[in-house]
Formats: C-alpha cells, sequence, structure tokens
C-alpha cells in the first residue's frame, strides 16, 4: 500500500467520530459552475473546503438531471471517497489538472467501502450513478471548465 493511500485512510478514520457520524441533513447548496464533455452539460456544486469536500453529497435524496458535485482540492493526491450517509448511488470520474478523466467508477449507498483514484488527481465528480457511461464518457474524455485551482 502506498504512503499517499494509508495517509488517505487515515484521514477517513479520523473524520469518523466528528462531523461524518453526526451528518443530519444535507448541506446547502454550494456555488455551482457549468462543465462540459463535448455537447454534454453539467451544472456542478463545487466543494473547494475542507467541510464541503467531508459532506459532499451526503443526506441529499436525489440529484436534478445533469446536476452533480465537483470536489476540487488544494493539492494532487490519491483522494478516496465513501458513501457514509450518501442516500443516492452515484458514479465518480476522477480528473486530471487538464481535464482528463483518469477514471470512473461506482459507489453505492451508505458504503463505507473506499474509491479512489488510480492516480494522484485535484478533482473528482459525482453524478448519479450511469450518468457517465449512459453519456458514452470514458477515461481519456476531456471535462471543460474546471475551476483554477
Amino acid at each position: 500500500m502506498n504512503k499517499e493511500r494509508i495517509l488517505a485512510l487515515f484521514m477517513c478514520a479520523l473524520m469518523v467520530p466528528g462531523l461524518l457520524l453526526a451528518q443530519q441533513a444535507p448541506q446547502p447548496t454550494l456555488r455551482t459552475t457549468k462543465l462540459t464533455d463535448g455537447i454534454h452539460v453539467i451544472t456542478a456544486e463545487i466543494a473547494s473546503t475542507p467541510q464541503s469536500r467531508m459532506i459532499g453529497l451526503m443526506m441529499r435524496e436525489r440529484l436534478a438531471p445533469n446536476h452533480g458535485m465537483l470536489f476540487v482540492s488544494e493539492d494532487k493526491s490519491q483522494h478516496c471517497f465513501w458513501m457514509r450517509n450518501t442516500l443516492i448511488p452515484l458514479s465518480i470520474a476522477f480528473i486530471d489538472d487538464d481535464g482528463t478523466v483518469v477514471s470512473i467508477a461506482d459507489m453505492a449507498p451508505k458504503s463505507e467501502a473506499l474509491t479512489c483514484p488510480q492516480r494522484p488527481v485535484r478533482y473528482a465528480l459525482e453524478m448519479d450513478q450511469g450518468w457517465f457511461a449512459k453519456r458514452g464518457v470514458t477515461a481519456g474524455n476531456k471535462i471543460n471548465g474546471l475551476p483554477p485551482r
């Protein structure tokens, strides 16, 4: 197991006793940005603070069509995600600084299984499960409109 993955597991363990276990309501809607992949337009809430990234889409009961959440980190790392307190099935695309999709994974509701990128990235985009597959978005596609780091 590499150093970044061990650190990610440690950080997840630290978050468990506090905020994540107590999360009872979804966070208010965050500011949004428009992203594109070819003809597809995505309205993405931007989770760019430690707190907004920790809460993510927890306790949300649905996503509007073509809406998702873009996680923006200060550093490029193997940031891992889990679905504790997340009620809807999601797909996550890990995205490189230039907008290239590195990998896409499906995540099950309420799961504590970690989903990690194949290599260090700064961006991750969560959408309704199957959104990427239904539109032919795969690793190597470009997501345009990412906010600056």
